[in-house]
């Protein structure tokens, strides 16, 4: 079992910056993957950027590449997600997820955070 907790969430302006925090605790391989996803109103949930334990191994989502940022402290068993040149379409409800594997596949992640709201602001 793996409980997720986010924070970090809140408001800014376009072309402004968060840092979304994700803290877990529990079994410590299956949170070997550990990544977040984001849900708008009225969309499905996306994801957005995965991180192996190791740290070298990162997948984006094409609409973040550039601007977001994944990265992750394991003696804190913390991942980040520094956001950066935030658009009004960033705007959504953003989850931790964890897995034991990291892919190009966004599907399979059986641990999830509560959420943290960002909106961004035009």
């Amino acid at each position: 079992q793996v409980q997720l907790v986010e924070s970090g969430g809140g408001s800014v302006q376009a072309g402004g910056s968060l840092r979304l925090s994700c803290a877990a605790s529990g079994t410590t391989y299956s949170s070997n993957c550990m990544a977040w996803f984001r849900q708008a109103p009225g969309k499905e949930r996306e994801g957005v950027a995965q991180i192996y334990i190791g740290g070298s191994t990162t997948y984006y989502a094409e609409s973040v590449k550039g601007r977001f940022t994944i990265s992750r402290d394991n003696a804190e068993n913390t991942a980040y997600l520094q956001m950066d040149s935030l658009k009004p379409e960033d705007t959504a409800m953003y989850y931790c997820a964890a897995r034991w594997f990291c892919g190009s596949n966004w599907s399979g992640f059986g641990y999830w955070g509560q959420g943290t709201q960002v909106t961004v602001s035009s």
